[in-house]
């Protein structure tokens, strides 16, 4: 079943710019990678925080790759530009 990681994080005043090229560069390597990593969504919500959902084939799929980032040196890099920094995992269950 497709599952999806939701992270939720703010970023500070002048770092977007440097965020989204590290995420860009993050999800570039994965997705080689992982061939089940099938998208990922950001979204800027009204109080100004993130929402950046990251859609895989499975959750054994979800795991193998977050296993194996741990130690890609990006994960690091583009953290480091959030702060309050959360993580949901759920499996989707409809879609129209």
């Amino acid at each position: 079943m497709t599952t999806v990681r939701t992270h939720r994080y703010t970023v500070e005043t002048g770092n977007l710019a440097a965020m989204l090229e590290h995420r860009t560069n993050l999800i570039n390597g994965i997705r080689s990678a992982n061939p089940a990593f099938a998208a990922a969504t950001l979204i800027r919500l009204e109080d100004g925080s993130y929402l950046d959902i990251w859609r895989w084939d499975s959750a054994e799929d979800m795991q193998i790759a977050a296993q194996a980032a741990a130690g890609f040196p990006l994960v690091g890099a583009t953290l480091s530009l959030t702060t309050d920094h959360t993580i949901i995992d759920g499996e989707i269950l409809d879609e129209r």
